[in-house]
C-alpha cells in the first residue's frame, strides 16, 4: 500500500488506485489518508463536507462513501476469496469514526517528518553535510502543493497549512545548513525564486541577502533588503525585524568573512522563523 498527500492524493494497494474521482468521496479518504492509522471521527468528517450545515442525511452519506472506498479496496485486494474482510480491515469502522489502517514506511508524510527530524538533530550537533543531506531527502517527498487535487474544508485546510509550513521550514533548515557549507553561489538562483514565492519571510530574504553578498554582490543584497522593507510596510504596515535591519547594516559596514556578519545572519534568521506572515502560504494548485 502506498499513501500520499504531499502532492496530489495517491491511494495504492498493490499497483492499483484506490483513490475515487468523485469530490467528496475524494476528501473522505484525503482525511482518512492524512490521518493514518488514527481514528477519524464521523463528525469531523460531516464537518469537512458540510462546513456551512449538515443536511439530515450526513451519516448516511458518509456510510456510502466508505462502503464505495471499500469496494475500491477490494477490487485490488489479493485475495480474491476474501476481498470484502480485506477491505474493511484496510478501512475499519470504530466506535466513533473510522481508521485507514496503513503501514507507517509507505505514508510519504511519515518519511518526510522522519527525514525532516533527522535533519533537525544533524543540525543541532552542528553536522551540516548531514543535516543538508536529510532536509533534501526530505523534500524529495513533495510532489506538489499537499492534497493538491482534493476539495478541502476546514479540518484539511489547517492541515495543509501545517504542512506547508513544515516544508518552508525544512527548505529554510537546508538553505541554512548549505550556507554554513559555503554554497553560495549554488544557492542564489533557488533563493531568488523563493524570496519572490514567499515576499515577507524575513528568514529566507536574511539567507538570499547573505549569499548575494558572500558572492560579491553588496548592491543587490541590499536591494533584496529594500524589496522586503516596501512589501513589508507597503502591504501589510510592518517594519523588518530589529535582527533583520541591523544585518542590512552589517553588510555595509562588515568584511565579507566577519564574525560580526555571520553572528548578524543567524539572528536575522532564527527572528524570521517565528515572523513568517500567514499570507506567505499560499496553496499549490
Amino acid at each position: 500500500m502506498d499513501i500520499e498527500v504531499l502532492g496530489p492524493l495517491v491511494a495504492c494497494l498493490h499497483g492499483h488506485s484506490f483513490a475515487p474521482t468523485a469530490a467528496k468521496p475524494r476528501t473522505v479518504l484525503a482525511m482518512l489518508a492524512l490521518h493514518a492509522n488514527s481514528v477519524v471521527p464521523v463528525d469531523s468528517l460531516i464537518k469537512e463536507l458540510w462546513p456551512h450545515g449538515r443536511p439530515r442525511s450526513a451519516r448516511t452519506v458518509i456510510q456510502t462513501y466508505v462502503l464505495h472506498l471499500r469496494k475500491l479496496i477490494s477490487a485490488s485486494w489479493p485475495d480474491r476469496d476474501h476481498p470484502d474482510s480485506g477491505a474493511k480491515a484496510v478501512l475499519a469502522t470504530v466506535p466513533g469514526g473510522y481508521r485507514l489502517n496503513a503501514p507507517v514506511e509507505h505514508l510519504d508524510v511519515a518519511q518526510f517528518e522522519r527525514l525532516a527530524a533527522a535533519g533537525h538533530r544533524a543540525r543541532e550537533v552542528g553536522d551540516f553535510i548531514g543535516a543538508s543531506r536529510s532536509f533534501s531527502d526530505a523534500l524529495t517527498k513533495w510532489r506538489g502543493g499537499a492534497l493538491m487535487d482534493v476539495q478541502c474544508g476546514p479540518h484539511l485546510d489547517v492541515d495543509v497549512q501545517r504542512l506547508e509550513e513544515a516544508r518552508l521550514n525544512a527548505i529554510d533548515c537546508r538553505i541554512d545548513a548549505d550556507l554554513r557549507l559555503g554554497r553560495h553561489h549554488e544557492l542564489l538562483g533557488e533563493l531568488s525564486a523563493l524570496v519572490a514565492q514567499y515576499r515577507t519571510h524575513e528568514g529566507l530574504c536574511a539567507h538570499l541577502m547573505l549569499a548575494l553578498y558572500r558572492s560579491g554582490r553588496r548592491g543587490a543584497a541590499i536591494n533584496a533588503y529594500g524589496r522586503l522593507h516596501a512589501c513589508l510596510s507597503g502591504d501589510l504596515g510592518l517594519e523588518p525585524s530589529a535582527q533583520l535591519q541591523r544585518l542590512q547594516r552589517t553588510l555595509l559596514t562588515a568584511d565579507r568573512d566577519s564574525a560580526e556578519l555571520d553572528a548578524s545572519w543567524h539572528d536575522a534568521t532564527a527572528e524570521g522563523r517565528h515572523r513568517i506572515v500567514a499570507g506567505d502560504f499560499v496553496r499549490g494548485r
